[in-house]
């Protein structure tokens, strides 16, 4: 199996969940071993995509340096690792990638249109060696060994329209879009109205997110999925994995993770060399993967 970038340069133009403002993204090809690079065209910078560009993870997964950072990167990263995407670079005007609906399928119909290229080198994927785990409290997430790709989620909210759920999901691309891509964010109204007058989520509507007052889901049209919001935290979380640069070879598990909990996460990962093996596809054989893009 080889890397793989987009056929052509694609864009599309959003709100920033936080500014409320016009953001125009664009995606262009790069050669093997490049790797993802962000590009703030404002600034003149540039972003390389890696466990150590990460500045901030309270509300969102935030790369770059205080005085250029890009934000809520989370969504589409998800979308990069379910197309197994390894090189690409990603133009922003602005410290923010747009919302869109809240989930990662528009960031997927936007890599349909570009279409996929296999590059000349092979790919290369983060298999895990050793169980590492990041516990807070109750809440934890964990990588453990596995020949397979998985992602097991678990949370509880104290509110009747969501309660506990759980959700393992066995990672093929084709699976990702049917069962993760369309699981939007969600936030309660209270808080909403809070970060706002902070002149944070001036973008939130109940156009790129769930809304809920403290009984319902506010959305005229109502979910998506039963358990959409434990999905949508697998979405989060599959994106903060590729943080990494890498897709994984290995079960993610968590009760209450969080943008927070996977940054710690990798960074106990890659502390170190004896967690992971960086795998080259071809020089070994993975069957799993194989069937993952087909």
């Amino acid at each position: 199996m080889y890397q793989r970038t987009i056929n052509r340069p694609v864009e599309v133009v959003g709100i920033g969940l936080h500014k409320g403002e016009s953001v125009r993204l664009r995606i262009e090809p790069m050669d093997a071993d490049s790797g993802i690079i962000f590009y703030r065209s404002d600034l003149g910078r540039s972003i390389p995509l890696k466990t150590e560009s990460v500045i901030d993870t309270r509300m969102a997964t935030v790369i770059g340096t205080p005085d250029g950072y890009i934000s809520t990167i989370e969504h589409f990263l998800s979308a990069l690792y379910a197309y197994g995407i390894d090189n690409l670079r990603v133009i922003l005007e602005g410290n923010e990638m747009p919302i869109m609906d809240g989930s990662a399928i528009s960031f997927c119909l936007l890599l349909d249109e570009a279409g996929l290229r296999e590059l000349d080198q092979p790919k290369r994927i983060l298999k895990i060696r050793r169980p590492v785990e990041i516990r807070e409290g109750k809440k934890f997430v964990r990588l453990e060994p596995s020949e397979t790709a998985s992602f097991d989620f678990e949370i509880d909210f104290a509110h009747p329209a969501i309660g506990r759920q759980r959700f393992r999901f066995d990672f093929t691309r084709r699976s990702y879009t049917e069962e993760i891509a369309r699981a939007r964010t969600f936030g309660f109204a209270r808080d909403i109205q809070y970060l706002q007058s902070q002149n944070l989520a001036l973008g939130a509507s109940l156009e790129n997110a769930i809304g809920l007052d403290d009984e319902r889901v506010l959305n005229s049209d109502g979910l998506r999925y039963p358990d959409e919001f434990v999905r949508h935290k697998i979405l989060d979380a599959m994106g903060d994995m590729m943080v990494s640069g890498y897709n994984l070879l290995g079960r993610y598990r968590s009760f209450a993770g969080s943008h927070d909990l996977n940054h710690k996460l990798t960074l106990a990962l890659f502390a170190e060399s004896a967690n992971y093996e960086i795998v080259t596809l071809g020089t070994a054989k993975v069957p799993h993967y194989e069937r993952c893009f087909a």
